[in-house]
């Protein structure tokens, strides 16, 4: 069950299925970005969307897992896509592909993820994108 659940966050969810945030999180949802919270799923849409914003033709894949443990599910991804301009800092000229990997932490109550932790290969990111 929380295998599927994982799946159709990362491969449906996070490929730009947002509607589908309703589905898959708690209205009490938690997700915890390095620096933020979002709450939500609505929150957790504007984030996507936030994300997803300065890239096109995104793909997010998964790498490892996910495994599970109780409540608990883990994964590795990647993210990829071609930047599209518009982040702050970043020197790298519109149509730059980008690649990154990630892992995902989420818990579930009652078959949705209800908090979720996040953390991102942000150096390779940066380096790509010529920021800093």
């Amino acid at each position: 069950m929380l295998t599927e659940l994982y799946e159709r966050w990362l491969l449906e969810l996070w490929n730009g299925d947002l509607p589908l945030a309703h589905d898959l999180v708690t209205p009490e949802f938690v997700g915890h970005w390095p620096g933020t919270d979002v709450h939500g799923p609505d929150g957790l849409i504007e984030a996507i969307r936030q994300g997803h914003e300065p890239f096109d033709d995104v793909r997010v894949t998964l790498d490892v897992g996910p495994a599970v443990d109780g409540d608990l599910v883990a994964a590795r991804w990647t993210f990829t896509g071609a930047y599209r301009g518009g982040l702050p800092g970043a020197s790298a000229p519109p149509g730059t592909p980008v690649s990154f990997s990630g892992h995902d932490l989420l818990r579930a109550t009652d078959g949705r993820f209800s908090e979720y932790w996040v953390i991102s290969d942000l150096q390779s990111f940066s380096r790509q994108l010529g920021i800093g």
